[in-house]
């Protein structure tokens, strides 16, 4: 089969546009569209990926708030349950003429004895407890303040009622929140209320099982704008009034939706999925951080720049990588020295930085028979402090106690280091007996007027107790044996009382 020849200018055409292609400015212009093409093409995947992650993590946060309403909603219905039999129980005269253990049994069910659920009350017109769930006789105690009281005494609320968080007189100040349902006399007057508690605990224990990213948040809030429970949790923060929130605004317009911005409480930008409990005052609000959203995003938006940026330019990201690779290499070895020469914990120079210190000075004040000093100290009943108030309270002690040894040093040349456990010591260049004496004596008091609380202690804050050695003038003596004489001048300290000073053959009381 004969293919028809191409008519002569259309060849002439197509020669001429495939040498243009192939000149130099040609091929310029066409790496040119070709790289205008491939951004082209990773902006569009990057804008689609973007969009994924913003849809998966408002679908994971919908799932979330799904579960914690089906959770909340099933739990209250149960206790609304244990109210409405006490209401109908207290209105039927066989079932009050009952002995009080067995009327008790038959008016508050077992779901009234569930996790984080406190006692339920029957309490009369005048805010006084009649019936307890777990006392016979009832506690005593009037709640006519109470707004859950109050909102059925005047007749603001029919059915459930859920208070805003309060402090329980009854719980030692537990944070709380109260279900209540009025009881309503024959004639229509107002016969008091059952009222039951439900912990914040609950909410908080339901929030610590979901998972919403490193920086982002869940909250349960009530349409009143009082902030039951958020995670993560702070107790300070229950009760909070959040109606000035763009959430609550958004919340309080629609029964549910989404809406992006900065939070209320933190500043963070966040991507608020909310929703409105059905037939509850509660909106449960889950909110993943945009920077946790967009992380795995931006990580793979990075690679994907420096792809593109080796495909253009192979040379100069080269370079930049280079560059880069030296600079951490630079950082990480600034790491390594720090870390080999300096206490993590207190930021003090460490023991080994403390030895070699020590070691120089006393080679020095050798040569020029000048005096040295050493002290020596370290924190009264420390083991006591972390065993009753714990470990984290004990790292913040070291750490402030670092921080005042190291202001009470005036000159250049003294030095402080963490030398193990609870154990401080200083070097003093230069300074005699007397000196030492009284840096370690201003060191002991300005610790004592940290007024750090030590209930373990007989002094009721933490204390230290301090040895000090001195070479004198003219003496030669090793660095290990000033380190030893200093030790040897604590214990002397603890062993008289604790709270003092002791040098090195002698004993100076600071209590």
């Amino acid at each position: 089969m004969m293919l028809f020849p191409l008519p002569q200018a259309v060849r002439r055409k197509v020669s001429t546009v495939i040498a243009l292609i192939l000149s130099p400015r040609g091929v310029l212009v066409s790496g040119l569209v070709l790289l205008l093409f491939s951004w082209g093409l990773c902006a569009s995947v990057l804008i689609k990926s973007r969009h994924d992650a913003y849809e998966h993590a408002v679908e994971n946060a919908r799932n979330v708030m799904l579960l914690i309403e089906r959770d909340i909603a099933r739990n209250i219905e149960l206790y609304d349950l244990s109210l409405q039999n006490v209401v109908d129980g207290i209105s039927d005269p066989q079932v009050m003429s009952l002995p009080a253990p067995i009327r008790n049994r038959v008016l508050f069910d077992r779901a009234s004895h569930g996790n984080y659920l406190g006692s339920l009350f029957v309490i009369d017109p005048q805010g006084n407890i009649v019936l307890d769930s777990r006392a016979t006789p009832p506690r005593q105690g009037n709640f006519a303040d109470r707004d859950y009281f109050a909102v059925h005494r005047d007749g603001k609320v029919r059915g459930l009622y859920i208070s805003k968080p309060y402090a329980s007189r009854l719980r030692h100040g537990a944070l709380t929140i109260a279900l209540s349902r009025r009881i309503t006399r024959p004639d229509g007057s107002f016969g008091g209320i059952v009222v039951g508690t439900l912990s914040i605990d609950y909410f908080r224990a339901l929030l610590d099982g979901i998972a919403v990213g490193k920086r982002g948040a869940a909250v349960i809030v009530e349409d009143n704008g009082a902030l039951v429970c958020r995670l993560p949790f702070d107790p300070r923060l229950v009760g909070l009034d959040l109606r000035k929130g763009t959430m609550f605004t958004k919340a309080m317009t629609d029964r549910e939706g989404v809406l992006a911005g900065p939070a209320l409480i933190d500043g963070v930008r966040r991507i608020f999925v909310f929703r409105h409990l059905a037939e509850l005052p509660l909106i449960v609000n889950v909110a993943p951080a945009e920077s946790d959203v967009y992380a795995p995003w931006k990580r793979r938006a990075t690679w994907l720049m420096v792809l593109m940026g080796i495909f253009t330019a192979i040379i100069a990201s080269g370079s930049l990588l280079l560059s880069r690779e030296l600079r951490r290499r630079q950082i990480a070895e600034s790491k390594l020295y720090r870390l080999a020469h300096t206490d993590s914990l207190t930021g003090l120079d460490n023991r080994g930085t403390f030895d070699a210190a020590l070691a120089k000075e006393t080679q020095r004040a050798n040569r020029s028979g000048r005096p040295l000093s050493v002290l020596f100290f370290d924190v009264d009943l420390f083991k006591r402090y972390n065993d009753y108030y714990g470990h984290q309270a004990g790292d913040e002690v070291l750490r402030a106690l670092a921080r005042c040894a190291s202001r009470c040093l005036r000159r250049p040349d003294d030095h402080v280091a963490r030398y193990g456990g609870e154990e401080f010591v200083v070097t003093l260049p230069e300074t005699d007996a007397r000196g030492a004496l009284d840096v370690a004596e201003s060191i002991r008091r300005a610790i004592v007027d940290l007024n750090i609380e030590h209930a373990q202690s007989p002094y009721g804050r933490v204390t230290v107790s301090i040895g000090t050695a001195t070479r004198a003038a003219g003496a030669a003596i090793d660095e290990t044996t000033l380190v030893k004489l200093a030790d040897e001048a604590l214990y002397q300290a603890k062993s008289s009382g604790r709270n003092r000073v002791s040098e090195a053959g002698h004993c100076e009381t600071g209590a």
